[in-house]
Parts: C-alpha cells; sequence; structure tokens
C-alpha cells in the first residue's frame, strides 16, 4: 500500500511522491528541478525512480 501512494502522489505531485521514499535527496531536488522544467518531466523521472 505504501508503494501505491508514493506512486499516486509522484503522478499527483512528482516531488512529493519521491520526497516520501527518499527525504531530501538528490533524488528529490533532481525530480523538483524537473517539475519545474515541465510537470511531465518530473512526473516520468519521479515514477522511474519509484519503481527502479
Amino acid at each position: 500500500m505504501g508503494s501505491f501512494l508514493e506512486i499516486l502522489c509522484a503522478v499527483l505531485i512528482p516531488p512529493l511522491g519521491v520526497f516520501l521514499r527518499f527525504g531530501c535527496g538528490l533524488e528529490f531536488w533532481l525530480s523538483l528541478l524537473l517539475t519545474f522544467f515541465g510537470f511531465i518531466p518530473g512526473m516520468v523521472y519521479a515514477i522511474w525512480v519509484l519503481t527502479k
């Protein structure tokens, strides 16, 4: 159930989904940066990093 919530957050608010799993690490900051450049790249990266 926890991973479902993380994926759902990654679709709605990509940095939040990554933050729930990794905290304020490199993955979070990269997700935040990609989301600022465009919502779709941030969402794709967040889902990819959560499912790998």
